[in-house]
């Protein structure tokens, strides 16, 4: 019955296991669920397609949000409504600091509210920041399974193109990556409760080099070593969420 779906993810309101895994494209979270035991497909409505199943023995929910803060955080508060408690974000992004190469892991610690949509609901003042258990979950789990990570505050930018307002500049600021979500993704857990992080894979050693005024010509995230990062970084989110579910010292 339509009463028992929320309204714009149409994902149940009640049934869903309370450890997320959100990621940005529909293609890519089917391809985190096939890590599962026992995946299922549970919905799939606009860009928002979620899969259960299980890892190593914890009850997984996985989902994807699309492209940008405005849309995704539509998917965060429902997924909170329905009783998820715990989200890792796992992504791409650029990165914006020297020695951070392409296919390498950034775990945010905290990101730049610069998302297009947490600015209508809360002052600029208010941080977005990573839960730290969630943080030391993936630095755990990405140094046991070998994979080169970093550790840092990222840039959430709505615009992934250049346009006539002239961009501010972060240089000397220390960010580690820039992306598209993840500050979305901080405020509403703070705001409703939850512990949530994230993972970036990097698919883009210089960002400022990704996007020029010519457009997109110089971005090619479909590299074998981007998508070699690709497949360690599903494994360390999933494995983070197993050391929070299980409550393992981190």
């Amino acid at each position: 019955m339509t009463q028992d779906l929320l309204p714009i993810t149409r994902i149940p309101r009640t049934g869903l296991p309370p450890h997320a895994v959100v990621v940005g494209d529909p293609a890519r979270a089917a391809a985190v669920a096939a890590l599962l035991d026992g995946p299922e497909e549970v919905s799939y409505h606009r860009e928002y397609r979620v899969f259960s199943g299980s890892w190593k023995g914890v009850p997984v929910t996985v989902a994807s949000h699309g492209v940008g803060g405005p849309g995704a955080i539509l998917l965060f508060q429902e997924l909170a409504d329905a009783g998820v408690h715990t989200v890792l974000r796992f992504g791409t992004a650029g990165a914006m600091k020297p020695g951070i190469g392409d296919g390498d892991l950034v775990i945010a610690e905290a990101a730049v509210r610069d998302d297009g949509v947490t600015q209508q609901l809360l002052p600029p003042e208010y941080p977005a920041v990573a839960a730290p258990e969630a943080v030391l979950a993936l630095q755990r789990a990405a140094r046991e399974s070998g994979a080169p990570h970093h550790r840092g505050i990222v840039w959430t930018r709505a615009a992934f193109q250049p346009g006539l307002v002239p961009l501010f500049s972060y240089d000397g600021a220390g960010l580690a990556a820039i992306e598209m979500e993840l500050s979305a993704l901080l405020v509403t857990a703070s705001l409703r409760g939850l512990v949530a992080g994230g993972v970036l894979v990097i698919d883009g050693a210089n960002a400022d080099e990704l996007v020029d005024e010519e457009g997109t010509s110089a971005y090619d995230p479909h590299r074998e070593v981007v998508a070699a990062g690709v497949e360690r970084g599903a494994v360390v989110s999933l494995e983070a969420l197993r050391l929070l579910a299980e409550g393992n010292e981190l």
